[in-house]
């Protein structure tokens, strides 16, 4: 199988069974989308999604949560992972949204990266997520499962390595979907230490699943 056979066949894949993806995360605008994800560094979505509803009702904005103190702000965050970190870099992120892009979140990769608590990641999730750029978070669960499913080369030993590949192979009308897609087989099929291989839609074509096999006899 090439490779163009093979990732057309994960697109065709998801294409059919989960056509519209979305992140788990629960927001209404860029500013709640931005906190969440911030957030959401080494936590899962459901901790943050039991946050966030109680920042938004205290901070509404990004004006409010700019003159917000560590004192007030952190204790409806310490449930969260990291909360001392996350607590200054809200605050942070937001002070500077406020000072240097006149209140408005910046919808590009580079500014983004230049806000406290955003990396590549980060900005790449809101990017995709609000505008559908042809952006590639690549987080444990894509790392892991285009790996496992031969998309991208095991040697590839970065992120950044493995979003260069990724975005080189998928069509950009379809990357932003491509995120959710590879997030969502890896946090319900494709898990960490006992994936659900004998559930998946995707055996036929994945190099671990026949890895797999082999050792087995």
């Amino acid at each position: 199988m090439t490779k163009k056979e093979r990732y057309q066949f994960v697109i065709d894949y998801f294409q059919e069974h989960i056509p519209n993806p979305e992140t788990e995360l629960v927001y209404d605008n860029p500013y709640q989308l931005l906190v969440a994800v911030i957030l959401s560094a080494q936590c899962t979505d459901k901790r943050v999604n039991m946050t966030t509803p109680f920042i938004f009702e205290k901070y509404p904005d990004l004006s409010s949560l700019s003159h917000a103190t560590f004192d007030e702000l952190f204790p409806l965050i310490k449930s969260i992972s990291y909360p001392n970190n996350k607590t200054r870099h809200l605050i942070g992120m937001a002070q500077k949204v406020m000072q240097d892009y006149d209140g408005a979140i910046p919808m590009t990769v580079n500014k983004l990266i230049t806000l406290p608590g955003v990396g590549r990641k980060t900005a790449n999730v809101i990017t995709s997520v609000v505008e559908q750029q042809p952006n590639m978070a690549v987080d444990t669960h894509v790392f892991r499962v285009s790996k496992r499913l031969g998309l991208v080369p095991q040697k590839l030993s970065t992120p950044l390595a493995v979003e260069k590949e990724l975005i080189k192979n998928i069509p950009a009308e379809l990357i932003h979907k491509a995120h959710h897609w590879l997030i969502l087989h890896g946090r319900y099929t494709c898990l960490a230490r006992n994936p659900k291989c004998r559930e998946c839609g995707l055996q036929q074509i994945c190099v671990y699943f026949h890895q797999q096999l082999k050792q087995k006899g």
